[in-house]
């Protein structure tokens, strides 16, 4: 959507067990309505979330639907699963400007809800969720404007590397690299033995976009990232360095054949199918991967024993913290005037008890307290831990500056990926969509 926004917020977390362990209807009131008005009348909610594919996450929502109907039959909830890339840039921007927008819809916080607050699309509803608040902790922060809540997150953790631990044995790596240049010399050995070492789906622009963002993470300080954030500002060079070194690391040909069509996370052909089916080594990508990863595998059996995950690597001598992370979450948003019901179902699913069955679908990290038992996987353990033990976690960059510098942003990081880029013309492109 084409707002003229201002920058947005970032995500500098003291990792608190808080943070982790953890059409539209009538009336945009934002005062919590008395008890006895609610579920008085028959209402349909509509419900936009990424879970496209067939798979646990999506089947647990189809479920959380059908239980808040069971305590509350006056309401129905209509439920569409869309791709993640197709829901964030054409559908959901589409229907928020078509004033028919879904009632409860997939919100990713950031300057991406600011731009959607300062174009008078959400629903205030800080006075009804002020127990959830207190509860998730300072998660929310990044579904706030100003101070009001505008949304609750139901995921939040850092990204990492997702690896065969089988191709590592098969290709003498020891132990997961925890440099760049053992993540190189990595590369090199599984290239020796005809493995791919690392998907990347650049056909849908933001994993391949989330390389530089990581280079950006270890080139830049943690001063620099907060005023890029807060006020859009793209002047220091570690951000040109950012797109050096991502550029450096291409032309180690590290990823698949035509990684620049690949899809991100579709089918066994996408990027994480690579991954799943023991085609590739290596997958950069978020702490929901595990939840994907299991819709595209031929093997379950084989991808429980053998996936793992550890942290992105340092930089020797970089500027930016080693030890910070770029992370951030998923939660939902209601429509301004979306009934008063659509508020109370995302305070359900964001419910301790409901988080709980979130975190054993494998599918990602909870952010109830009280939900942190259900988190069984090994891998999604690792990242807890790692998220946990981060000294910095910065909101995605394409989040933290919001779309319109995003969009540009991820754009021209994929001309790199394609060769006709440079590490100049991203900052020239992020500093061009800030002026609008």
């Amino acid at each position: 959507m084409a707002i003229k926004r201002r920058a947005t917020t970032f995500l500098a977390l003291s990792m608190t067990t808080a943070l982790l362990v953890a059409g539209c209807g009538g009336g945009g009131e934002d005062e919590a309505p008395a008890e006895s008005e609610l579920y008085k009348n028959p209402v349909t909610l509509t419900w936009w979330h990424n879970a496209s594919q067939d798979g646990p996450g999506k089947t647990y929502w189809e479920k959380v639907a059908k239980d808040f109907n069971a305590l509350h039959p006056t309401v129905t909830i209509e439920i569409e699963g869309i791709e993640t890339n197709q829901l964030q840039r054409t559908r959901l921007p589409a229907a928020l400007l078509s004033n028919d927008p879904p009632d409860i819809f997939q919100a990713w916080g950031g300057g991406e809800i600011r731009e959607q607050v300062e174009a008078d699309y959400l629903k205030d509803i800080t006075e009804q969720v002020k127990d959830e608040v207190a509860n998730i902790g300072s998660a929310v922060e990044i579904w706030q404007v100003d101070g009001k809540q505008y949304g609750l997150p139901y995921r939040m953790g850092i990204e990492g590397i997702w690896y065969n631990k089988d191709l590592f044995q098969q290709a003498g790596i020891a132990a997961p690299p925890t440099t760049f240049d053992e993540l190189n010399d990595a590369v090199t050995k599984l290239k020796a033995i005809n493995v791919i070492p690392i998907a990347v789906g650049a056909g849908d622009k933001w994993p391949a976009a989330h390389w530089w963002y990581n280079f950006a993470l270890r080139a830049c300080s943690v001063d620099t990232l907060r005023k890029a954030s807060l006020e859009n500002v793209f002047d220091d060079q570690c951000f040109v360095k950012a797109g050096q070194d991502l550029k450096t690391f291409i032309d180690t040909k590290p990823f698949q054949p035509n990684f620049i069509a690949t899809p991100g996370q579709n089918d066994p052909t996408s990027a994480n199918g690579l991954l799943a089916n023991g085609k590739a080594a290596m997958e950069l990508m978020g702490d929901w991967n595990k939840g994907t990863l299991d819709t595209v595998t031929e093997d379950q059996e084989a991808l429980n024993k053998f996936i793992g995950w550890f942290p992105v690597p340092a930089i020797a001598g970089s500027a930016g913290d080693p030890k910070a992370a770029l992370g951030g979450g998923d939660g939902f948003a209601c429509a301004k005037n979306a009934p008063a019901e659509c508020v109370e179902f995302l305070k359900y699913i964001v419910s301790p008890e409901v988080q709980k069955g979130y975190a054993e679908t494998g599918t990602g990290l909870p952010v109830a307290k009280g939900a942190e038992d259900g988190v069984k996987d090994p891998a999604l353990k690792s990242i807890l831990e790692a998220t946990t033990s981060a000294t910095y976690v910065q909101l995605w960059l394409d989040t933290a500056f919001g779309s319109t510098v995003g969009n540009a942003m991820n754009d021209a990081i994929v001309a790199i990926f394609a060769g006709n880029g440079s590490p100049e013309k991203v900052v020239e492109a992020m500093k061009a969509a800030a002026r609008k």
